[in-house]
């Protein structure tokens, strides 16, 4: 049997009737390459309700051409880009995922992680069930065609409350677009119009860039059905707590959105304020991490009123650091990432802002930059707890042996990676700048209390076993 991935945080969008749906998801996937750059896909249905698709490894712009979109016709279409860190960077395993049934086509876009995947995959196939793939999703797809339901809305709820743990989806018939969030809404999914058409979006700036206006994000829980009739709300699973990633505002989002009903750049300046207001230290400038601590790093030199630098300048044509497959790549992304402006720096007592402390080697690296280009004193500031669990519902923490803090004391980190003086937010100051909704976050990486049951054949290191 083979091990089934643990699906990372990813990006979707859909659109249903529109004219250039498929040049619309094209530029909507651009915007959301930030959550996903290991491959990418479309999927598009034609009035006569045949189903197409286009996969490939890759960024959005080397996958689809003008010819590949051209090949590409319908006015009903989802995309979806991807990550993965689980070994299996393949290009069966790119998505959105379709099948094409006796009775129905569909095709399924899936941003989170079933922590029961497992277990299902193998119950389906003692029933007959094949997998083409090692993907989670799949399962979905499986439970969703044995269901005995009439409408796909209705196979989609049977199928997904067999289904633990974390989805964002979007789902895509011959005549329909639906969208779902699981009960403890841990991923973001949001609704748009543009056009008379309705739109689905796991970020905000999706919907800027195509110019489609902002309706609500889909609620933890529910299940909207989208027609040429307008919009439907069902609410068919039990109620939960909310439990959303706070690692989405921290990391993971892209600053211009508004997710959760709060805008993440302001989150993020909030969390620089709170950083300042309980770790300060004198020091000659601030500087951030390139690109994700920016915005803290500004809220820091606005409440300490130490002067904000550019101290250090992104190479944009390199990926994200952290959600490249392997370790190898992101030890080498590192090195080409991030140049230092050592007119800037030499010399100084610093400040470095960054947002998270996951393993340490991707730090270590950016740390011995800085003290190369002359930095006097190097005085990191994190914006979030230390990291010391796993998460299950799709971020890259798999397994405690691979989180430092799970190893190593703060001191100790801080020796690790060569800095002066090493603080964190504590979970309670986090929380503070986040605000109004402080209580509906999932926050198990930080402390270990997980919202759902984790089950048994959950992490990594099992799902590598078998």
């Amino acid at each position: 049997m083979y091990p089934l991935d643990k699906k990372e945080n990813c990006g979707v969008f859909g659109i249903l009737g529109h004219e250039n749906a498929v040049g619309l998801t094209y530029l909507a996937l651009y915007s959301l390459q930030h959550r996903g750059e290991e491959s990418c896909g479309i999927a598009v249905i034609n009035d006569e309700g045949k189903i197409s698709q286009h996969t490939g490894m890759g960024l959005v712009p080397d996958v689809f051409n003008k010819d590949v979109l051209e090949s590409l016709s319908g006015r009903n279409a989802i995309g979806h880009v991807r990550y993965s860190t689980t070994g299996s960077s393949i290009l069966k395993n790119a998505q959105p995922f379709v099948i094409s049934h006796h009775k129905f086509s569909v095709s399924i876009a899936h941003n989170g992680n079933l922590t029961n995947a497992v277990k299902l995959k193998r119950d389906l196939e003692t029933k007959g069930s094949i997998f083409q793939t090692t993907m989670d999703s799949e399962v979905v797809l499986h439970l969703l065609v044995r269901s005995k339901k009439k409408e796909i809305e209705d196979r989609l709820i049977e199928a997904l409350k067999d289904c633990d743990g974390s989805y964002s989806m979007a789902v895509l018939s011959e005549d329909k677009l639906i969208g779902v969030r699981d009960p403890y809404g841990f991923r973001p999914l949001c609704i748009g119009y543009k056009d008379k058409s309705y739109v689905l979006a796991s970020e905000t700036c999706a919907l800027d860039l195509i110019g489609a206006d902002f309706i609500r994000e889909v609620l933890p829980g529910e299940v909207v059905v989208i027609s040429k009739e307008g919009i439907r709300s069902i609410r068919p699973f039990p109620k939960r707590c909310t439990s959303q990633c706070i690692f989405e505002y921290i990391y993971f989002a892209r600053p211009d959105s508004s997710i959760f009903g709060d805008s993440v750049y302001d989150v993020r300046e909030r969390l620089g304020i709170e950083l300042a207001k309980h770790h300060s230290i004198k020091a000659d400038i601030v500087i951030s991490i390139p690109d994700s601590g920016n915005y803290a790093a500004v809220g820091y030199a606005k409440e300490s009123c130490i002067p904000f630098e550019f101290g250090m300048i992104r190479n944009h044509y390199v990926g994200r650091t952290f959600i490249q497959p392997s370790q190898a790549m992101r030890s080498h992304s590192v090195k080409i990432k991030l140049n230092p402006i050592k007119s800037v720096l030499r010399g100084k007592n610093v400040i470095v802002v960054e947002d998270s402390i996951v393993r340490g080697t991707t730090t270590g690296s950016r740390i011995k930059t800085l003290i190369e280009a002359g930095v006097k004193k190097i005085h990191m500031r994190i914006t979030c707890p230390p990291i010391k669990f796993p998460c299950f519902y799709g971020i890259d923490f798999p397994s405690r042996k691979e989180l430092i803090a799970n190893e190593l004391s703060i001191p100790e980190i801080a020796e690790f990676i060569k800095v002066d003086s090493l603080e964190y937010l504590t979970l309670e100051e986090m929380l503070n700048a986040v605000g109004k909704n402080r209580d509906k976050f999932c926050t198990a990486c930080f402390n270990g209390v997980y919202p759902t049951k984790v089950h048994k054949k959950t992490s990594k290191s099992v799902l590598e076993e078998k």
